[in-house]
């Protein structure tokens, strides 16, 4: 946070933050307005990480949540499981279209994501191919914070505090899917895509088509790159990948881990869902997951997520975000790229889809700005906390190393109005117009 607003709220604290500023207290929620200590209400428009769907305090989650705690509070599940997790399985299952068959929880997305890892090498022991062991994914990739997950991506700067722990001999990484910075000027997209394609099935053969476990990616890039969907066709010929149905070609996964938006916040909770194939093959040799956390399959967390996802369909709040979601869209085209945007020359790319929008700028011609040590990204973070609204800001996804581009994004929760979507949009447009005021020289 820039020098001249972190004095605001700087305050002892016994907690190691992961930020170089200590972040003000939040004392009470409801909806997508946060009450802090100080007595502001902010409007949070990213969902904390962009996982509060439903919002703070909705009444039939919070009900869930305490008949839960009434009725059974904590089983392990190596020896009982519960209610709560036996229905949320059987919901997820029976929505994902015959895409899967089975299921097993976890407590967030770095949990599911090793969980991946390591059930996906489980998978070719357990029919007989042992010799794979090696992964592929994406640079400018994340896949999460563990050393196996830090290893899988490809986030600059979160890896490089770790890069001598981290293990470069299993895990491979080819080109990110970022036409935006990457499709060359001569390259329509289907060639860009091909082009990638290629690539990634001569690092197959150069690791050797037996050795390999499987590719990993994302099908919108969050936090590294800033909401970056793949060109279209891309995993039509890539094979495995998660949140395959809005961005990934209708191409099912044979593994797919989800958490943020599945106990919306209430709970820390994430899930791996399998395919027949995978499943099968685990289920015909040792028959059981060979991996596990005391908290997996929490009875709480279980009961939240599956109220969460209940409120979600019954309220219909997906077609709410779709709707209010391109709303916000528009509203940010012309605010920052229209005719008369003071952003306009510095607002590189605006994407995404239902709630989850990324504004990307670039200020790689700009000789009339000057941000000091401070990113802008993080300065126009900092200001919109100011003036009372809560996003997220990221540097370097602009180039490989890291080293370049600031983007925000934004995710409101699904019960988001019009009225608050046009709030959004003008406290955070006036907080990047006031940075670049301010910087300018």
């Amino acid at each position: 946070m820039p020098a001249i607003a972190q004095s605001k709220f700087s305050r002892p604290t016994a907690i190691l933050h992961r930020t170089p500023w200590t972040p003000p207290v939040a004392k009470g929620a409801e909806g997508i307005y946060i009450d802090l200590e100080d007595g502001r209400r902010v409007l949070d428009a990213v969902g904390g990480a962009a996982v509060v769907c439903l919002g703070n305090s909705h009444p039939k989650v919070i009900q869930a949540m305490k008949d839960q705690i009434d009725n059974v509070s904590y089983v392990y599940n190596m020896q009982l499981s519960n209610q709560p997790a036996e229905a949320l399985a059987n919901k997820l299952i029976s929505t994902s279209k015959g895409a899967f068959t089975t299921c097993g929880f976890v407590c967030g997305g770095t949990e599911a994501m090793e969980s991946v890892i390591k059930l996906g090498k489980q998978y070719y022991a357990e029919i007989g191919q042992p010799q794979r062991k090696n992964y592929i994914a994406r640079q400018l990739s994340f896949h999460g914070n563990s050393l196996a997950t830090l290893s899988l991506s490809y986030h600059p700067t979160r890896r490089a505090a770790y890069v001598d722990l981290l293990n470069a001999e299993r895990f491979h990484h080819v080109s990110p899917a970022y036409a935006k910075r990457f499709q060359k000027p001569d390259e329509t997209e289907e060639q860009y895509v091909e082009r990638l394609r290629q690539e990634l099935e001569d690092k197959f053969i150069a690791l050797g088509p037996n050795t390999v476990i499987g590719f990993v990616a994302e099908t919108v890039v969050g936090a590294t790159t800033g909401v970056v969907p793949a060109p279209k066709g891309y995993f039509k010929g890539m094979g495995t990948l998660h949140g395959w149905e809005s961005f990934g070609d209708n191409v099912a996964p044979d593994i797919q881990a989800i958490a943020k938006g599945l106990g919306g916040g209430y709970a820390p909770i994430g899930a791996v869902l399998m395919s027949k194939k995978v499943a099968d093959g685990i289920k015909n040799g040792s028959g059981l997951w060979k991996h596990g956390h005391t908290y997996q399959g929490h009875p709480v967390a279980c009961a939240a997520a599956l109220a969460v996802q209940n409120v979600v369909e019954s309220e219909n709040l997906l077609e709410n975000i779709r709707k209010q979601g391109a709303y916000l869209e528009s509203l940010l085209q012309a605010r920052l790229k229209g005719p008369n945007a003071l952003a306009a020359p510095y607002t590189f790319d605006i994407r995404g889809g239902g709630g989850f929008w990324g504004i990307e700028f670039d200020f790689t011609d700009a000789t009339d700005l000057d941000f000091g040590k401070e990113a802008f990204a993080l300065r126009v973070q900092a200001r919109a906390l100011e003036l009372g609204l809560v996003i997220i800001g990221m540097t370097g996804g602009s180039n490989l190393e890291g080293t370049k581009g600031d983007h925000v994004i934004l995710a409101p929760a699904y019960i988001v109005t019009k009225e608050q979507i046009e709030e959004i949009a003008a406290i955070f447009v006036q907080s990047v117009e006031e940075v670049l005021k301010e910087a300018t020289v």
